[in-house]
């Protein structure tokens, strides 16, 4: 689909919505029509053009605008926009689900990219070290990739890996202690994200037989994707095997979401998403359990709906890796 195809059907969106123009500002929906340089991308019936001055394209008497999500208020009352103001993602986000085989292939790359970093962590010296120094090292292995962006870089050991927003910080890292080691990162403009689950010289008591259940889920979520399932669906084969196992207390609040221009879309693996999944769309599926103040684990993986089933487009083992130094 071209950059022209991709607009006619915005403003096709746009019409049915009601809408009189879109205002975007540098972010996946800018870069999904095009946009370059900024500092903002207007869409009207007429004119689709990068600006920094959006009312002055905007046309006479408007009375709806969608605008970037990702704004923020300071910078719409600078707009000073006479109109009412949505949220663009009610026209793009429904185009933006399904990608194009181009686009698959660019996440692909993405991914790879990735799990290349995620290959270097046996490698490193991880006894003694700190979170924040391993993280450290992993963010300039991302960088020398060509890594555009890092858009979340999680290292995290033993009970850290119970808290789903821990941030690296300077506790040792120890034998004995399981560690989480998760990537997000852009390239090319398309995002990819990878987790996996280490054990410093040897697994803590019980850990093995927690991450069973997350491997379990996760094996159980991929097959369900191929069934041309509902985002719902996923979620809940996940949230049945760990509810199965005793677990159901610890899980995640959500298993999964849509990923691509940008590391954080539609649609999401949670009950109560009713999102068909169908060919092109590309997802991150990340079963975890988070047991406080003990231990957690967490699985992320970019996959690709196809008309012949799920596509993994990260393929590191999933078996539970001892590091040894």
């Amino acid at each position: 689909m071209t950059t022209g195809t991709r607009v006619a059907a915005v403003r096709a969106a746009m019409a049915e919505a009601g809408l009189d123009a879109l205002v975007l500002r540098p972010s996946p929906d800018f870069r999904f029509l095009g946009g370059r340089h900024g500092p903002y991308l207007v869409v009207t019936a007429d004119a689709l053009a990068e600006t920094a001055d959006p009312g002055r394209l905007l046309p006479a008497g408007v009375r709806r605008v969608g605008v970037d999500p990702e704004m923020r208020v300071r910078e719409l009352f600078a707009l000073a926009i006479e109109a009412e103001l949505v949220p663009a993602a009610v026209v793009l986000e429904p185009l933006r689900l399904r990608k194009e085989p181009r686009e698959v292939e660019a996440i692909g790359r993405a991914a790879g990219a990735a799990e290349a970093v995620l290959g270097q962590v046996r490698e490193l010296a991880w006894f003694g070290a700190t979170e924040r120094a391993m993280a450290a090292r992993l963010r300039m292995l991302l960088l020398e990739t060509g890594c555009e962006e890092v858009l979340s870089l999680r290292v995290a050991a033993g009970e850290h890996t119970a808290r789903p927003d821990h941030l690296p910080d300077e506790r040792v890292i120890n034998p004995g202690d399981a560690l989480l080691v998760s990537l997000c990162a852009r390239w090319d403009g398309y995002c990819a994200e990878v987790a996996r689950v280490f054990a410093v010289a040897e697994p803590p008591e019980d850990f093995e037989a927690m991450y069973s259940v997350v491997l379990a889920a996760h094996g159980a979520a991929l097959r369900s994707v191929g069934r041309s399932a509902t985002a719902a669906e996923v979620a809940v084969t996940i949230r049945d095997v760990i509810d199965g196992s005793g677990y159901g207390h610890f899980a995640a609040a959500r298993f999964g979401r849509g990923i691509g221009l940008g590391h954080d879309e539609g649609p999401e693996l949670r009950p109560g998403d009713g999102t068909a999944l169908e060919p092109g769309m590309t997802l991150c599926l990340e079963p975890a359990i988070y047991v406080p103040d003990l231990f957690g684990a967490r699985l992320a993986d970019v996959v690709a709906c196809t008309p012949d089933g799920p596509l993994a487009l990260t393929t590191t083992p999933h078996a539970l890796h001892v590091l040894d130094r």
